[in-house]
């Protein structure tokens, strides 16, 4: 018989259901509320000239809330921001789920019919745009039933203002949730393969998601983040509930550019930022770069970023972390940890290690490498498979989407697409999305080890990889590069550096200077687009 001491039974006063007292469901809705009360005097939001408190951003996001309450926002409801990273857009992150609402951060880059389409398959009962969308938005609903359009900053006509929504003197909305799996956000993939998809986030996903990155990020109460990555981009990577919760500063940043970036980590004191390979790669080349008076983190995904880049990076004094994820997952779910004995390493090793995508996160499950049985592939960092992900930083769900869902959900995991291998350390290294990889007589070619190939050269500033049609082979490898200050570059020279790296059947035959790649709004190569144009014309797809 047990001898540990048991609690006393309650009495019928005390009855009330456990969950009430050994649980509370789990949304980032709380971090602000904590640092609200922590951090009420702390400097939380600089936008331009204009500074908000902790405090003072808690009561603004309460405003706006039971502003969208006015506007007719219901529980369950979608409500649309198509806004840049300014203080609105991070409010929005808070205020729409405080009104029990659904966040559907729409890429202000898109095309009226795109963001039509949005609205239309979100179900969207409120969108809402500032100046610099409202054209966008209005060409977008014209002719739309059903939904409100909310102006901020200005009047416009045909449209409802912010302010005359907002009542003071209403009592504060609840930061608590009865269902931490209730959806948070809506979020649409970045359309590098066609039409986007509505991903799902749960409450309780975003506020674990969001734990992850400030612990692999490194963040603490003296952060200064800057919003270089579009908060309509998975939440930004769930970062505008993350720098909320340790109470850190964000800087918005409405126009990411190269000087800007710059500018802002020299005059606010910006410690982190989170980037594409490609804007990274911009402000590398920014004239004027360099001269860091302090450590500044980069936490970087979106693309398997080349040693080179990594490199450069760290010689230029900033701190990396890469990470790695899909919409689908929240943003980040794999962490490259540094191991101790990586600082010692020639800084070539050092940076290719660096390149892998490494381990789950730290509220993540392992992510594994399998084959088309769903077995782990042997951990020899050569056997392909694809990575697929479970757990709590994985989304609900395809929206409307029940076929999409299940197959993206089968055998109990999340299919990412991208194929990698397993290191015998149990770090994960991406080789190519499924749709990437060059098969040419048979050989499978990974467009990515091309790629890192060619940035290796110093004229190089990027590259994008793409089969292209071959009578005998079926399909080969052609490359398309931007090189740095628009240096002319040989095309037989830049093979040829190719071919001192990797094997020459994985060499492109053809490199075509170009002066610009096609990205989406995120920074991610469209390489679907490239392809398109070599196959226009044929009826199938050579795979030979």
């Amino acid at each position: 018989m047990s001898t540990e001491p048991t609690a006393p039974a309650p009495t019928d006063a005390e009855q009330t259901p456990t969950g009430l007292v050994s649980t509370t469901p789990l949304t980032p809705l709380s971090y602000l509320e904590r640092s609200g009360r922590v951090w009420a005097d702390k400097l939380a939001v600089i936008d331009g000239e204009a500074r908000w408190t902790y405090a003072e951003l808690a009561a603004d996001v309460q405003r706006m809330a039971k502003a969208l309450g006015r506007a007719g926002v219901e529980p369950g409801d979608r409500v649309a921001f198509v806004l840049p990273n300014v203080s609105e857009m991070l409010m929005a992150h808070f205020a729409v789920p405080l009104a029990q609402g659904v966040l559907v951060a729409v890429n202000t880059r898109l095309a009226p019919p795109e963001v039509r389409h949005i609205l239309e398959h979100s179900g969207a009962r409120v969108v809402v745009a500032w100046p610099g969308t409202a054209d966008l938005v209005e060409s977008a609903t014209e002719g739309l039933e059903g939904l409100t359009r909310v102006m901020l900053r200005e009047p416009r006509a045909g449209w409802t203002s912010l302010d005359e929504l907002a009542d003071d003197d209403a009592p504060d909305l609840s930061w608590r949730v009865e269902d931490e799996l209730a959806p948070i956000s809506l979020n649409y993939t970045s359309g590098t393969t066609g039409r986007p998809k509505g991903v799902l986030y749960s409450h309780r996903g975003a506020h674990l998601n969001a734990l992850s990155e400030l612990l692999h990020s490194r963040h603490s109460p003296q952060s200064v983040y800057l919003w270089t990555l579009p908060m309509f981009h998975c939440n930004g990577w769930c970062t505008p509930w993350a720098i909320t919760a340790i109470g850190g500063t964000h800087v918005c940043l409405p126009e990411v550019r190269g000087d800007a970036i710059w500018e802002a980590i020299r005059e606010r004191g910006v410690t982190h930022l989170n980037a594409a390979p490609t804007v990274v790669t911009t402000m590398l080349n920014t004239p004027g770069a360099g001269g860091l008076e302090r450590p500044v983190v980069i936490t970087t995904a979106g693309a398997p970023p080349s040693p080179t880049t990594l490199g450069q990076m760290a010689d230029m004094g900033f701190e990396v972390v890469h990470v790695y994820g899909l919409t689908e997952t929240y943003g980040p779910y794999t962490v490259c940890e540094v191991q101790p004995g990586w600082a010692e390493l020639e800084p070539g090793e050092r940076a290719r290690l660096l390149a892998r995508q490494g381990v789950g996160m730290i509220t993540a499950e392992r992510a594994r490498v399998v084959d088309a049985e769903m077995n782990d592939v042997p951990a020899d960092g050569e056997t392909l498979g694809e990575i697929v992900m479970r757990g709590d930083n994985v989304m609900l769900g395809y929206y409307r989407d029940e076929e999409a869902t299940a197959t993206a959900f089968a055998g109990g995991w999340f299919h990412s697409g991208d194929v990698a291998v397993m290191h015998p350390d149990g770090y994960v290294e991406i080789r190519d999305r499924a749709k990437d990889v060059v098969i040419s007589g048979g050989e499978n070619i990974s467009t990515v080890e091309v790629e890192q190939a060619l940035m290796s050269h110093p004229s190089v500033l990027e590259v994008a990889v793409v089969g292209v049609p071959d009578e005998k082979w079926g399909e080969r490898p052609k490359a398309f590069v931007t090189t740095k200050g628009g240096a002319g570059v040989d095309e037989a020279e830049l093979i040829e550096h190719v071919r001192g790296q990797i094997a020459h059947y994985k060499a492109p035959r053809e490199v075509e200077v170009v002066e610009e790649l096609p990205k989406t709004s995120t920074g991610k190569i469209q390489k679907f687009r490239l392809r398109d144009a070599e196959w226009a014309g044929r009826d199938s797809r050579v795979q030979g």
